[in-house]
């Protein structure tokens, strides 16, 4: 049958039948806000590349902790800034480090909240790479020697779990990374920690605020080595299934913007909850956008974070997270 006995315009009538009808939907049940927590007293300072983002010290934290948990948002990404790097980023696995205490603070007054911590090391490192750096003779170059770096990230994950974390979240794309944490955590006794792996990480253009804010811009070289070639998506698959394989409990995509398909198709191909991503620059463009008068930021940020919903994906990182609780609450 076809028009005009088909009327598609019958389900669009009215905003109830639109409701009533929708396929896609978004809430603050999907949505994990990143915080960026430093060492020092007194300290809000706004990244300026992240308009409304900011680096807190952990005496600052509960103006920030506050307004999330009164918006309903029940998870937070934890990154942090140390005061101390080295090559092997030793901060990342400290009793002390930052990570670790603004995890113990929150659990300490907000112990519903879900505290996922970033599990990586090149905030911490002086090289800015994600694992051990070595010479290698043979081709007279710096490179990332995996197989090491995975013994410092399985440290790091013990020590965020020991803190409080409620679930590990390894952003380094060492191969192998998720079996050495998931093996580390359970010998541990931490067998109830989840781990959500940043299972398809693109060498992407897309992080370059982020680098601004966590001080993690590589000092020499770059993380093709490590990261995802843009161009991939049955690579991304073949990662994806890797992490299934050594113990993953959550599968991600960063970043998102650019890589609906590769959400679609892990989406298809696997049944795990899937984590979209919304990552520094595509944040930072729309608000670049909107403060010139040139787009509808609340229509805009809905329809794109509806998008990676509608591609498959079940939760969302965005710093747009408060803004989106407002935007649902105001209907």
């Amino acid at each position: 049958m076809n028009f005009p006995i088909v009327r598609h315009r019958r389900l669009r009538a009215s905003r109830a039948m639109r409701n009533l009808v929708r396929e896609t939907s978004l809430s603050v049940n999907d949505l994990i806000y990143p915080l960026f927590v430093t060492h020092g007293t007194g300290i809000k300072e706004e990244i300026p590349s992240m308009p409304g983002v900011f680096h807190y010290s952990l005496d600052r934290l509960e103006e920030e902790l506050a307004e999330i948990n009164s918006l309903g948002i029940q998870a937070v990404l934890l990154f942090g800034v140390p005061e101390h790097k080295d090559a092997e980023g030793t901060s990342a696995f400290a009793e002390d480090g930052i990570v670790q205490q603004a995890t113990r603070w929150i659990k300490q007054r907000y112990p519903e909240m879900l505290v996922v911590a970033d599990t990586c090391l090149c905030q911490f490192t002086d090289h800015g790479h994600c694992g051990v750096v070595v010479q290698d003779a043979a081709r007279g170059q710096a490179v990332i020697d995996n197989d090491p770096s995975l013994e410092l990230l399985a440290r790091t994950a013990v020590s965020q779990a020991k803190a409080g974390a409620d679930i590990i979240a390894p952003s380094n794309m060492m191969d192998g990374f998720v079996g050495a944490i998931r093996a580390a955590l359970d010998e541990a006794g931490f067998e109830h920690v989840p781990i959500m792996s940043y299972s398809v990480k693109y060498a992407s253009a897309f992080y370059g605020p982020f680098r601004d804010a966590a001080h993690s811009t590589p000092q020499f070289g770059d993380r093709k080595t490590y990261q995802m070639d843009p161009a991939n998506v049955r690579e991304g698959i073949r990662e994806a299934e890797a992490d299934v394989m050594e113990g993953a409990d959550f599968l991600m995509v960063k970043p998102a913007l650019a890589y609906m398909d590769v959400i679609k198709a892990l989406k298809e191909n696997f049944d795990l909850p899937l984590v979209a991503y919304n990552v520094s620059a595509e944040y930072s463009m729309v608000k670049a956008a909107a403060e010139k008068g040139w787009i509808d930021e609340k229509a805009v940020v809905m329809e794109m974070l509806l998008g990676m919903k509608r591609a498959g994906a079940d939760i969302l990182i965005t710093y747009f997270a408060k803004d989106v609780v407002r935007w649902l609450k105001e209907g």
